[in-house]
């Protein structure tokens, strides 16, 4: 009997270390075997054996409530079903950004709409769809913000007055006034319904805009202000969702759209040199070059001597004179936009003949106007040396 029980406490021990790990284990009592019958020593084993298999039935739970939870915070990332529509988040408003849609390093900042928008692809919503069961979006749930698709292809709003009936409601909601710059940020923009031969019947609560690297647009919505009354996704705007990042996307009547490659400031060049073949004597108050040999940009007009700066930036001149009359003194100055800025000056005591060279850089508005002016002495040239001269170029455009 003593190796009888002695077996059953030694099962019970390990079966309490094993389910319940050390920290959680059974103190099993210990009997007298000369105080205690067999039938009351097994009576206990046996009770003492339903009290494990309790707790290890309450541990099981636990770790399985543990493992719901866990499958149930992921599952909330799925995919949602919103009025039969596949409507997909991106981003996320949790800690964790590790499974952005996106890989710019620089551009993953919280709050940012860019990056944490709803998917929003509705194939009702086109301009051009008409459907019997009328939409209602004042019955949606309106919460962050949404970029529109159709069938897989990013678009945006239409900026013009859509038809009645169409965009599968009766009064389609349309954006009263353009899309934002990307330098604009987050704007507010007005939104008209149009119903019976009125673009605008309906005034809804204005909605923000933002455009976003990649040529695409983000939409808070809001409720709208009565039903039936649903916004609109142009159709006609499908292919600015192919446009370049150096594009743009344009169009002249808000239905024929295009993508137009945007102009680099640094593509202007403008560079012009010419020569004045003949004698200076006196005061002439512009000098005319009449022979131009680099005119890039076609500023300089050698009817008149003038040139006209074409854009905004910063400019460099030179000018340049040849005398050999003793004791007379020759000035030219240059002029910019009617003052006198720089002056190439020669003086010859003896009997020689000397050159001059003068440079000015300046900055310079779109139109101003520079030229050089004789303002005394004598400057002599010919056809081969060409030393009565006047150039310039654009070093820097400015936006």
């Amino acid at each position: 009997m003593v190796v009888l029980a002695v077996a059953v406490f030694v099962m019970l021990s390990s079966c309490a270390v094993g389910c319940l790990g050390n920290k959680n284990s059974t103190e099993l009592k210990l009997w007298s075997m000369e105080n205690q019958s067999m039938a009351l020593q097994l009576a206990a084993v046996l009770k003492e054996m339903e009290r494990l298999k309790c707790e290890q039935t309450t541990l099981q739970q636990q770790q399985n409530a543990l493992t719901q939870v866990y499958i149930t915070s992921h599952q909330k990332r799925a995919q949602k079903e919103v009025a039969g529509t596949n409507i997909l988040t991106y981003g996320s408003n949790d800690e964790e950004e590790d499974n952005l849609p996106f890989s710019e390093e620089d551009s993953r900042k919280r709050g940012d709409p860019c990056f944490h928008y709803t998917v929003l692809d509705q194939a009702w919503r086109a301009t051009n769809t008409t459907t019997k069961n009328k939409m209602c979006d004042r019955n949606f749930k309106w919460k962050g913000w949404y970029r529109l698709f159709y069938n897989g292809k990013s678009l945006q709003m239409p900026e013009k007055c859509v038809p009645v009936n169409k965009c599968g409601t009766q009064s389609p909601l349309w954006l009263a006034g353009p899309h934002p710059k990307r330098r604009e940020g987050i704007v507010t923009r007005r939104v008209c319904g149009h119903w019976k031969k009125n673009c605008c019947a309906f005034r809804s609560t204005p909605i923000q805009v933002k455009k976003c690297r990649g040529n695409y647009y983000v939409y808070k919505f809001t409720e709208p202000s009565s039903c039936y009354l649903a916004y609109c996704a142009d159709i006609n705007t499908l292919v600015c969702g192919r446009c370049r990042r150096n594009q743009s996307c344009v169009s002249r009547d808000k239905i024929n759209w295009r993508c137009k490659g945007k102009k680099r400031m640094s593509s202007k060049k403008i560079h012009f040199f010419a020569s004045y073949p003949g004698q200076l004597k006196g005061k002439v108050n512009r000098v005319k070059y009449s022979k131009v040999l680099v005119n890039v940009g076609r500023a300089f007009d050698r009817r008149t001597g003038v040139f006209k700066a074409p854009v905004k930036g910063v400019y460099q001149f030179f000018f340049s004179t040849q005398t050999a009359n003793t004791g007379l003194k020759t000035d030219l100055w240059l002029v910019v936009n009617g003052y006198w800025a720089a002056v190439s000056h020669t003086h010859i005591s003896r009997p020689s003949t000397v050159g001059s060279l003068s440079t000015y850089m300046t900055f310079l508005h779109r139109g101003a106007v520079v030229y050089v002016t004789h303002n005394c002495g004598s400057s002599w040239a010919n056809a081969a040396s060409m030393t009565i001269t006047f150039g310039g170029s654009l070093l820097a455009q400015w936006k």
